[in-house]
């Protein structure tokens, strides 16, 4: 039996009971707290790393929003048709209804077939790729999959490719927010767009074209799966080398695309069944350029005002987008190209083979090597070939395209440069050389060495219509139109006399055609001058001496009119290099001065636009990819040229091109002269081209480059010859024989359609008939025919204040003057009396300069 307790006892008990249950409730309610702290504690710890590893400097998916994709500049002919582009990424962009339904259905299939119906993230997908990452680590495998093509997008344009957990949090979050931007749709059109597939194939359109040839819309349905297996790893699955794992992989996409509904069994089996006929992939041979130097020269100047990266432009050069329209003239070029070909061919036909241009391995992979010497031929019908082997009397030679032929010793006849030894003796296996068919054979041919540079303008406007910079853009990006300098010979005389015209002088006006001597200094000593063929032929007039070309009668006009105001001719003009003035010493009189084919033909053009100033341009104007016009050229205003409708006035025009650079009575004065040159005086070969033609010939001393610059009212063209190394072209080149027929060439199949327009007449020209060989005015109507280019009389331009005085006629008959390589220093015999002796200055001897500059080392002049 128990004892009873007693009520003291019992109140102390339930005491302790009660401060038990008191404690306990304090110690939950401490527990409690330090839970509740420490999960606040958790959450914001974790916040914040959620937000330094995760969050933090995470990229804005706003940018999607306004998202370019890296497009080409596409460069547009003076037509608007496309002929050149400029790209790192080969890519076509198509709208999301431009894709083909089965192209679609293939990716989703492939990709994230619950595309259209998740918020970015496919959960199942992502937890297995995650459990995929931990199983694999350490082992060096990578984990594949879980990424829907939301994810896809934010990895590829967003967060990049980094292989960790932490990119693949920010993949999803960045597809969460992407998918509340962005349409479905559009986020399958950047993704489709953007896509790296293999073979430089940026985009699903390109990548068509890569592997089957084909445009996008024009797939089947094995082609559009196969591209399907492409987006994770291109280089798993190269046809070449992993067929039967492609085929494994798009019979799985088949299948997938039938689980989904989007074929049925009969079609899967029929595209399992069907090979996989990919193109076959090798390095592509480049087409036979055409305005390749015009296109370098476009994406120099691109460069230099965009730049050619996204960080440096978003209109970069190569994934701005830019569109831009040139003034190239494909047919203009064409012809110039041919015919500066042409000309360098005709120079160098008898001095034998040039040798080999290039050496590979002929052994096995010979062709791919072949393409990538990338050897320019220039002409269509010329071919690169490598020669494999030789022997058995024979070589054998292999193409671009990989097929093989052979080269027979009779084909290969030509001596060698500098030897009498057939070209065939020097033929080994891996020498890469030249040959063309004719008559289902072979036969060799020689790349010249002789090299030039030509530049076709409107004298109008200054547009550069045509540029060929030498043999072939594909052996070599120097541009000899606008990077070679060169001595440009007697072609620099016409800015001389126009000095000389602007300071008194005439065309009539005469000039002594005899020795001139300048002493230059105690250590130099005298210098004396002398003409390019010899011999002197007395006092004749400025244009006689134009005509002839007459190094002794420049130096003297240069001489009187002064070497400054010579050099400020040529600044004006724009003939010297930018920013570095001639000095004025008299061998620059005779073209010692550098200058380049672009320079020297926009000063002709200047002349023929009579006098006004020209800025060469290539760039008519470039847009952005949104159309937006960001350069333009010619920035004349144009007031109501943008009116929404014809109001019934005449067509708004910009202003006309005013500044001068030359007098515009001179420039015609000169324009007249050369015009004569073709008539009758070094470029006599053009006489026939059947139309006004003016120009000048140019010869530098060696000779070691041949020059012509000239043309008609509405183009005026510029070029050279001559070697990248100078030294002599031998003495029988000159620009009369070996440049002017080149241009002659390409006028005549250029300017057969033009209409022929005569030079329009400056204002305030007076038109003075006088005898050409005095320089005398003519009074009375001495029977004379102005068509007869050698007739004594001519029609002469002068300006108001300085034309000859009368002279009466009293004959018909007079004698002509004497020929440029006379050694008689008598003047030419008249038949004309006169109210005015012509007298000329005191022994014949103008003033001269104190110094001259020696054109080179061998004393000779210019031509």
């Amino acid at each position: 039996m128990s004892k009873s307790l007693m009520p003291e006892e019992g109140l102390n008990i339930k005491s302790r009971r009660l401060g038990d249950a008191s404690f306990k409730r304090g110690t939950r309610r401490k527990i409690l707290k330090s839970l509740f702290v420490f999960f606040i504690m958790g959450c914001s710890l974790g916040s914040f790393l959620f937000w330094h590893y995760f969050l933090k400097d995470l990229p804005s998916v706003e940018v999607l929003a306004d998202y370019h994709l890296p497009m080409p500049a596409v460069v547009r002919d003076i037509n608007g048709m496309p002929f050149g582009r400029f790209m790192r990424e080969h890519r076509e962009k198509l709208g999301y209804e431009d894709f083909p339904p089965v192209v679609i259905q293939a990716f989703l299939a492939a990709e994230d077939k619950t595309f259209f119906s998740h918020h970015g993230i496919d959960a199942p997908a992502f937890l297995k790729a995650v459990y995929e990452y931990f199983t694999k680590m350490g082992t060096g495998e990578r984990a594949h999959g879980g990424s829907t093509i939301t994810q896809q997008v934010a990895k590829n344009i967003l967060v990049g490719d980094e292989y960790s957990p932490t990119r693949k949090v920010k993949e999803g979050i960045l597809a969460f927010r992407i998918e509340h931007l962005l349409t479905k749709r559009q986020i399958l059109e950047i993704y489709l767009n953007q896509i790296f597939l293999g073979r430089n194939a940026y985009g699903v359109s390109a990548a068509a074209k890569a592997y089957f040839g084909k445009n996008l819309k024009d797939l089947t349905l094995p082609e559009a799966a196969f591209l399907a297996i492409l987006p994770k790893a291109p280089a798993n699955y190269i046809p070449e080398r992993h067929a039967e794992r492609a085929l494994g992989r798009r019979a799985y996409v088949l299948q997938q695309m039938q689980a989904n509904g989007y074929i049925t069994a009969y079609q899967r089996d029929e595209a399992n069944r069907t090979p996989l006929r990919v193109i076959e992939h090798h390095i592509e041979a480049k087409p036979p350029s055409k305005g390749g130097y015009f296109l370098e020269e476009i994406r120099r100047e691109l460069i230099s005002r965009f730049g050619e990266t996204a960080e440096e432009s978003d209109n970069n050069v190569y994934s701005g987008g830019l569109w831009i329209r040139s003034s190239f003239d494909p047919e203009i070029q064409e012809s110039a190209e041919t015919a500066l070909r042409d000309g360098f061919v005709r120079f160098e036909r008898d001095q034998g083979w040039s040798g080999r241009v290039g050496t590979i391995d002929p052994g096995e992979g010979w062709q791919e090597r072949l393409i990538l010497a990338n050897v320019g031929t220039g002409y269509a019908d010329w071919q690169a070939v490598a020669v494999l082997e030789k022997e058995n009397g024979r070589a054998k030679i292999g193409f671009n395209d990989g097929s093989e032929d052979y080269l027979y010793p009779w084909a290969a006849t030509i001596p060698r440069h500098d030897t009498v030894i057939p070209a065939w003796r020097f033929l080994h296996a891996g020498d890469i050389i030249i040959v063309k068919k004719i008559d289902n054979f072979w036969v060799l041919r020689s790349l010249p060495k002789v090299s030039g540079g030509m530049v076709v303008e409107n004298p109008h406007n200054g547009r550069i219509l045509a540029m060929q910079g030498g043999f072939d853009s594909k052996n070599g990006d120097f541009n000899r139109a606008t990077q070679a300098e060169r001595q440009p010979g007697s072609t620099f005389k016409p800015f001389v006399y126009a000095a000389a015209l602007d300071h008194g002088m005439t065309p009539a006006s005469i000039i002594v055609d005899g020795p001139f001597c300048v002493y230059q200094s105690a250590r130099l000593g005298m210098k004396c001058f002398r003409n390019f063929s010899g011999g002197y032929s007395g006092p004749q007039t400025m244009r006689w001496g134009v005509e002839q070309s007459r190094n002794l009668m420049t130096v003297r006009a240069a001489a009187q009119t002064g070497m400054v105001h010579v050099v400020k001719m040529a600044e004006n003009a724009g003939i010297n290099p930018p920013g570095h003035p001639y000095p004025p010493v008299l061998g620059i009189a005779l073209g010692a001065g550098n200058t380049t084919v672009m320079r020297l033909t926009n000063g002709y053009s200047m002349i023929a636009n009579q006098g006004r100033r020209l800025q060469p341009t290539l760039i008519d104007y470039v847009q952005d990819r949104n159309g937006k016009v960001i350069f333009k050229s010619d920035n004349r205003p144009c007031p109501n040229c943008n009116m929404s409708e014809w109001d019934g006035s005449p067509m708004p025009r910009p202003k006309a091109l005013s500044e001068q650079a030359i007098n515009p009575v001179t420039a015609y004065q000169m324009l007249h002269i050369l015009e004569g040159v073709v008539q009758r005086g070094t470029a006599a070969i053009l006489r026939d081209l059947g139309r006004p033609m003016f120009g000048k010939t140019g010869t530098s001393t060696g000779p070691t480059n041949v020059w012509f610059v000239g043309g008609s009212a509405d183009m005026v063209a510029g070029l050279y010859v001559g070697y990248d190394r100078p030294h002599s072209m031998g003495h029988s080149a000159q620009g009369g024989t070996v440049a002017a027929p080149i241009f002659k060439q390409f006028a005549q199949k250029t300017m057969a359609n033009m209409p022929v327009r005569p030079f329009p007449i400056a204002p305030n020209v007076h038109m003075v008939k006088i005898d050409r060989y005095s320089g005398l005015r003519i009074y009375g109507s001495p029977p004379f025919n102005p068509e007869d280019p050698m007739s004594p009389i001519i029609w002469e331009a002068f300006k108001a204040d300085n034309e000859p005085k009368r002279s009466f006629y009293r004959s018909a008959v007079m004698a002509p003057a004497p020929s440029a390589n006379n050694s008689s220093s008598a003047a030419p015999v008249t038949s004309l009396s006169t109210d005015h002796a012509v007298t000329p200055p005191e022994n014949g001897i103008l003033p001269s300069s104190p110094a001259v500059q020696k054109p080179n080392d061998s004393g000779s002049l210019q031509k």
